[in-house]
């Protein structure tokens, strides 16, 4: 790919995406399958490019967290693989009828799912966007230009090769997946200003990198939001539930946007799940950041300030607060949260159906870990992201969500009549 500029990426992916319009399931589904066995047969080459973006990056001190997101190796090579023949064997929605009916005149009216065109993602240091979105767009019939940042370049550059020679060897153009990555700021800036060329835009990342999309963009943006994700132990919460909800949502993984960043614990069972609780925790590496109730029931709290209860840590640290109330709990969601993914771990069906009912996030859950929020785990196969707007979509976005919709329209000779 050695074009002098990325508006002609982004001219060539407009042209491509005509082409992915027209193909037919199967076509798509060969095309995936040609990608996963290619991921598989380069992971060797794949990898030695990502450990030079992992070495550099530790050099550039980017952060555990980052370096985290980054890192491949064989077992999450396979997975991207895995990913890709996930989406292959989903069901296709283009076509799709979404509804209709049949006009008093006899005109039958038909609203059918169709491809956006081009979908543009700009993301940081996170390899596996770049062959998820890439699956994703194809399988809904786009065309996909991608944006990685610096930190993954030397990753991205090998995917985007082979999933490119992947698709020649398919018999699709190639020209479907594009990258401006090595334009460097003004390749995002292409991206953000592609109105024309560009039909939808998706961030993945930072809140600061969010932000500047959607305020810089002049191309429809798809807002996938920070994670300040919260569990709520309710005053009947299991002990074995709590302990093992909360450590699965902060340990299992916590660089990423679904891991838990704030507990809240009900007053009347504080004394009992604070201790057993933080020692869960603890024994994990995890950092406290509690309030004064959780530093007078365990040792060694890291005293909260304001700071903590809007925080998206993305490590090994988590806050805690006392809440009076469910009410309270309620209260200190709507302030904090940024809409993303929230629980609460109770017995009583009431709260949980409240909580339910008056959380206003993308996901809310009851009894069940925060790390559930996931395309993969919903069933999409993969994800673009996770949407916290609520236009369009919200939640994770899978096939359906990279689809726009249009009337059909099957008339015998009518024409209208004025009015």
């Amino acid at each position: 790919m050695t074009d002098l500029t990325p508006q002609t990426r982004l001219e060539r992916a407009k042209e491509a995406s005509r082409t992915t319009a027209a193909l037919t399931s199967d076509d798509k589904a060969r095309a995936l399958d040609a990608i996963a066995v290619a991921l598989e047969e380069n992971a060797a080459r794949i990898i030695e490019a990502n450990q030079r973006d992992v070495a550099r990056g530790r050099d550039d001190g980017i952060g555990e967290s980052l370096i985290d997101r980054l890192r491949l190796d064989e077992k999450r090579v396979s997975a991207l693989a895995a990913a890709v023949r996930d989406v292959a064997a989903l069901p296709d929605p283009v076509g799709r009828v979404v509804g209709g009916h049949r006009m008093p005149n006899g005109v039958a009216l038909e609203q059918v799912r169709v491809p956006f065109g081009v979908v543009g993602a700009i993301y940081e240091a996170r390899p596996n966007v770049t062959v998820d979105i890439a699956a994703l767009a194809l399988r809904s019939g786009n065309a996909v230009v991608l944006r990685g940042g610096s930190a993954a370049l030397h990753s991205n550059t090998v995917l985007v090769d082979v999933m490119r020679s992947a698709l020649g060897d398919a018999g699709v153009t190639p020209e479907a997946i594009q990258t401006v990555d090595d334009f460097g700021r003004d390749g995002a800036k292409a991206l953000m200003q592609g109105r024309g060329f560009i039909d939808v835009l998706v961030p993945r990342g930072s809140a600061g990198l969010i932000e500047t999309v959607v305020t810089e963009s002049t191309v429809p943006v798809i807002e996938t939001g920070a994670g300040n994700v919260h569990i709520l132990l309710d005053e009947s919460a299991p002990d074995d539930w709590a302990c093992d909800i909360v450590v699965n949502a902060k340990v299992q993984r916590p660089s990423v946007c679904n891991a838990v960043e704030t507990i809240l614990v009900h007053r009347q069972a504080a004394p009992r799940l604070i201790p057993l609780v933080a020692s869960a925790l603890m024994s994990e590496g995890v950092a406290i950041h509690g309030d004064d109730v959780v530093a007078g029931l365990v040792a060694n709290i890291i005293p909260a300030t304001e700071e903590d209860w809007a925080t998206e840590y993305l490590s090994l640290d988590v806050a805690m607060k006392v809440v009076d109330s469910l009410d309270d709990a309620l209260d200190h969601i709507r302030r904090y949260s940024t809409g993303h993914t929230e629980s609460i771990v109770t017995t009583d069906s009431r709260s949980a159906e409240r909580f339910l009912a008056e959380v206003d996030s993308a996901v809310v859950m009851a009894n069940a870990s925060t790390r559930f929020t996931d395309g993969a785990e919903f069933g999409f196969g993969a994800e673009v992201g996770i949407s916290t707007q609520k236009l369009h979509t919200r939640g994770p976005m899978g096939l359906s969500e990279l689809t726009s919709t249009k009337w059909l329209a099957r008339g015998a000779g009518q024409s209208a009549a004025e009015g």
